[in-house]
């Protein structure tokens, strides 16, 4: 978040979408036992349907691409959120809406210009759905000893 205010969107973007991967790669080492017909829809929507809002959600069509590549690490980190053996209802659901939070970032600039709304959700979105993750993993990698 500092990096979006001193070194630009660009800059920031980059270390959020580094944190995705990071995101991924923990969730991808602590992957539950798939029951794929039940959870490869959920994570494969995730993956498509976060991206896919990014790219039409923002109204600069030139910037759209960049945005949704990337939307496509955050999709993705909230698909590996879902797969993975961390409890669903805190870090999955956590992950969504950070997700959530991202994408009223980017419906600001387009179809909610000038409403309310992600005035009022974009913090509490974010810091609820971060929250969320890091008390679901520390809990869970706790339980387990760490590993």
């Amino acid at each position: 978040d500092v990096l979006l205010e001193v070194a630009g969107l660009t800059t920031g973007a980059i270390a959020f979408l580094a944190g995705h991967l990071v995101a991924i790669a923990l969730y991808a080492r602590n992957l539950r036992p798939l029951r794929w017909q039940a959870d490869a829809p959920i994570a494969v929507g995730r993956l498509l349907i976060i991206p896919l809002l990014a790219f039409v959600f923002h109204a600069d069509r030139a910037a759209a691409p960049g945005i949704a590549l990337y939307a496509t690490g955050l999709g993705a980190m909230a698909a590996m959120a879902w797969l993975s053996s961390f409890p669903r209802n805190w870090v999955s659901f956590g992950a969504l809406l950070f997700a959530v939070s991202d994408l009223l970032i980017f419906a600001r600039l387009g179809p909610l210009a000038g409403s309310i709304i992600p005035d009022l959700l974009v913090w509490p979105l974010y810091f609820g759905g971060q929250a969320m993750i890091a008390w679901g993993v520390a809990a869970a990698l706790a339980r387990r000893g760490g590993k």
